[in-house]
C-alpha cells in the first residue's frame, strides 16, 4: 500500500478483562443467580429467575458487544508522500484521513493543570482529525512524540 514507511502505528482499544477473566466472571454471576433464583424460587417469587436470566443476558451482551470492538483498529502510516489514517475491523477497511505529509500539521490538546495529552489530531487546510483516541494520556503523548517524529523524518527522508 505505502511503500517506505516512517511510522506504521496499529492501536488498538485498551480491554483490561481476558477471555478467561470474563469466562470467571459469567460463571461466578450465574453461580450467584442461581443460588438467588433458588432462594426465591422457595419464597414463592417464581417471577424472579426470570428477571435474573435477563440480566445474565445483558451482562452477555455488554461483553460480547465489547470483545468485538477490541476487534476494531486504528492504523497511522508515514511515507514521505503521505499520512494515511484508516480504520479496520475484520470485515472492512476504511481510510478516513488521507494528506501529503510536507503540509501536515499535528496538534496536540494538553490540559492546562498537569500537561496531560487530552487529544491529538492532524491538520490540513483547516481539516482535522483526532488519531490516538482509544490510547491512555500518557500513551498518547507517547504516541504524539513519535508520530511528530515520523512525519519529520519523512518531510526530511532519513
Amino acid at each position: 500500500m505505502i511503500s517506505s514507511l516512517y511510522m506504521d502505528a496499529v492501536i488498538t482499544p485498551n480491554r483490561s478483562l481476558s477471555e478467561r477473566g470474563f469466562v470467571i466472571l459469567i460463571s461466578v454471576i450465574t453461580l450467584a443467580n442461581v443460588a438467588s433464583a433458588a432462594v426465591f424460587v422457595a419464597m414463592g417469587a417464581h417471577w424472579v429467575p426470570i428477571f435474573l436470566a435477563l440480566d445474565l443476558a445483558a451482562v452477555l451482551v455488554a461483553f460480547l458487544i465489547s470483545f468485538q470492538q477490541a476487534k476494531n483498529v486504528e492504523r497511522v502510516q508515514v511515507s514521505p508522500h503521505r499520512v494515511v489514517v484508516t480504520y479496520e475491523t475484520p470485515k472492512w477497511t476504511r481510510v478516513v484521513w488521507e494528506s501529503p505529509t510536507a503540509f501536515t500539521r499535528l496538534n496536540v490538546e494538553r490540559d492546562q493543570e498537569d500537561g496531560r495529552v487530552l487529544a491529538v489530531r492532524l491538520a490540513l487546510s483547516g481539516r482535522e482529525t483526532p488519531v490516538a483516541s482509544a490510547l491512555s494520556p500518557r500513551e498518547r503523548a507517547d504516541f504524539a512524540r513519535a508520530l511528530e517524529d515520523a512525519i519529520w523524518r519523512a518531510r526530511r527522508g532519513g
